[in-house]
């Protein structure tokens, strides 16, 4: 048995792992007749698993996603018009993240295009990249309040530092040119050097109709489809009538 004073030491060392785990360690060690160097280099590796676990559920945390999808339950079936094989095969590659690119989905509302998107910054934040997602009103208001608080720049340096930030529901709301302009600064801070995934219910052509400036919306679409791949989801169905069917 370990001795409240080893116990008192792991924790104030942040051995949290090896504190609660010390029996059973020691009995996997010696039903496999582990050598010394063998058994420290086993506490080692179960202790750096518990620790990069716990700084993964850190980061889900911290990603605010109200809805963990996964992209093995998303029911492909009922939208046939949607590109399986593009989904899939960016989402395995990676390459969103790997190469910095942004993906944007546009289409109907409830057709499947938040499920999507969160399943790919979920990849992502489980692979070690921090993320946030964040709906674009409450966006928007959080970078205004910020403005009119004298804090805007340490919002947008906050929201631009993200390695992958899901932006959903672009184009519900209308929004003021001073909510623009900091919209448009956010999105500039990030490109090329951030993933950013967004999605809508409106096509690029319509986008001027909520942001009211049509420099800036071309601006803007420019910058965020330089280098990034666009899902269309446009003719897909919604997928809320059937669940609630089902």
């Amino acid at each position: 048995m370990m001795n409240e004073e080893i116990k008192r030491m792991m924790k104030y060392i942040r051995l949290t792992g090896l504190a609660a785990n010390w029996e059973h360690y020691l009995k996997v060690a010696q039903e496999n007749d582990f050598s010394h160097p063998r058994f420290l280099e086993y506490i080692i590796e179960q202790e750096y698993a518990v620790k990069k676990e716990n700084a993964r559920r850190m980061r889900i945390q911290r990603a605010k996603i109200p809805d963990h999808w996964v992209m093995e339950t998303f029911p492909f079936k009922e939208q046939p018009n949607l590109n399986k094989n593009k989904v899939l095969s960016l989402y395995d590659s990676f390459d969103y993240i790997s190469k910095v690119q942004n993906v944007i989905w546009i289409g109907p509302t409830g057709s499947g295009k938040t499920g999507l998107a969160t399943a790919y910054l979920s990849k992502a934040v489980n692979e070690g990249y921090n993320g946030r997602f964040i709906e674009f009103p409450d966006l928007i208001s959080l970078l205004y309040e910020a403005k009119g608080a004298f804090w805007e720049r340490k919002a947008i340096k906050q929201f631009a530092s993200y390695d992958c930030l899901l932006i959903d529901e672009l184009g519900y709301v209308e929004i003021e040119p001073a909510q623009v302009g900091l919209f448009f600064t956010l999105m500039h801070k990030r490109h090329r050097k951030k993933t950013t995934l967004i999605t809508s219910n409106l096509g690029f052509s319509q986008w001027n109709t909520f942001l009211k400036n049509e420099q800036l919306t071309a601006a803007l679409i420019d910058r965020l489809t330089e280098n990034s791949h666009v899902i269309n989801m446009k003719k897909c169905v919604s997928l809320r009538s059937k669940l609630v069917q089902g």
